[in-house]
């Protein structure tokens, strides 16, 4: 198959990095990639929010498939423009990416479906948001309606802290548009997790579950950033959960959506907070509640799970673009996995780029799988290019093993002021 992967972080290389390991190859592009995914693909320079460009291009190579990563040009109907064309896409209609590009939405949308998530109110008045949080009581978490790179969302342990967070999304206006309108929402008590459902506009089949690590620092601490590294299977989601993860959660919302005129293909990703017992019950009565809905595979999630897939990876993409999807698409290597973020110093505030990065071979070398979030050809090198630079992900028998061999990866990786966090996976290692 020809297929076109549009995004340039470490979650479209490892797309393009499983659909090269496919049974039968495939001419695989990215646009507008990185370093890392021009060693097995080739790089079209057009930025992946450029809709007229990457349209254009498509109409002129008729690829078999656009594989759609970031949510912005999901947000902005790149798959409608392409579907116009005649042009198969992987990834929903900018209706169906509602479900990540207003929270607002989302909630509307579980609440008509009857999705366990926590109790929420919007507002754009400031004063009007503040005078509710007696209501929620504390923690309370604040949430920028809109699209904000993952970190317009504060968990409020004070009023003091609350307030504040509404002062800047509804007043000095810090995440833009995105933080016109906010959430105040309940708390949920528990442990996260991701799942992962590919959808075909009626079926829906879960990949294995994972865990974010969100937290810049150590034990969960500091602010919160795009991902810090994942793992997969994550142990709070247990085989029973999985059912009820499906028919309840997934579900119920594509089938509210298609009650919408909306026919949603794609990922749809569920953020879960499952709450042990003796935890506080959140108002919807179930201990798996929906944090948020993303609708897009995640990063660093993607580097942690798709590693664990066999079979036919572009079968399984283009028969959930087309509305055939069967559970026999997805097929789980028994192996776990860990992956470790390694970032620039600062981040996610201002960071240095252009630092040149060395090991990569060596990393490799060790078992380790490494994906390029933020990098460039720079000088006949690969330098930094963003906050987040590579994803080191190990693969083993045990979760110990796969950590092992990710952190023994990233020790053969230097570059100036290079971060990463030391303990993926902690709270998996904690409940033994």
């Amino acid at each position: 198959m020809k297929i076109l992967v549009v995004g340039g972080g470490g979650r479209e290389h490892a797309i393009a990095w499983r659909l090269s390991k496919d049974p039968v190859k495939h001419e695989i592009f990215c646009a507008p990639g990185n370093a890392g995914t021009a060693a097995i693909a080739k790089n079209i320079p057009l930025h992946a929010e450029n809709i007229d460009g990457i349209v254009a291009w498509s109409v002129e190579e008729q690829p078999d498939l656009v594989v759609v990563g970031p949510e912005a040009p999901l947000v902005s109907g790149l798959v409608d423009a392409l579907e116009a064309e005649g042009i198969k896409a992987f990834g929903p209609v900018a209706a169906g990416a509602r479900m990540e590009g207003s929270k607002l939405f989302a909630k509307e949308v579980m609440k008509a479906a009857g999705v366990p998530t926590g109790r929420a109110e919007a507002f754009t008045d400031p004063e009007k948001a503040k005078a509710a949080l007696p209501g929620f009581g504390l923690p309370v978490v604040i949430k920028a309606d809109g699209l904000a790179a993952g970190k317009g969302v504060v968990v409020a342990e004070t009023l003091e802290e609350a307030e504040t967070a509404i002062d800047d999304m509804l007043v000095a206006n810090k995440f833009g548009d995105a933080g016109a309108e906010v959430l105040v929402e309940e708390f949920l008590d528990g442990e996260e997790c991701s799942i992962l459902a590919l959808v075909d506009g009626e079926t829906a089949v879960l990949l294995p579950s994972s865990q974010d690590h969100k937290r810049i620092f150590d034990g969960d601490k500091g602010p919160n950033t795009g991902g810090m590294g994942a793992y997969s299977p994550a142990p709070v989601v247990t085989d029973s959960m999985l059912p009820y993860i499906r028919d309840r959660i997934i579900l119920p919302v594509v089938q509210e959506l298609a009650k919408r005129g909306i026919k949603y293909r794609g990922i749809l990703y569920a953020g879960l907070m499952v709450t042990p017992e003796g935890g506080r019950i959140a108002k919807s009565g179930s201990r798996v509640n929906v944090v948020e809905f993303n609708a897009r595979f995640g990063d660093p999630e993607t580097e942690a799970v798709l590693p664990r897939l066999g079979g036919d990876f572009s079968k399984a993409l283009m028969n959930a673009a087309t509305g055939c999807l069967a559970s026999g698409d997805v097929v789980v290597r028994p192996e776990m996995s860990a992956t470790v973020i390694i970032a620039s110093g600062g981040y996610p505030g201002a960071y240095l780029k252009s630092k040149p990065i060395t090991g990569l071979d060596a990393a490799a070398a060790k078992g380790a799988v490494v994906f390029h979030c933020g990098t460039k050809v720079e000088n006949g090198g690969v330098v930094t290019s963003g906050g987040r630079v590579l994803s080191v992900t190990g693969l083993g028998a045990t979760l110990r093993e796969a950590v092992d061999t990710a952190y023994a990866g990233v020790s053969e990786i230097a570059f100036e002021k290079a971060y990463y966090r030391k303990d993926i996976a902690h709270r998996a290692f904690g409940r033994n």
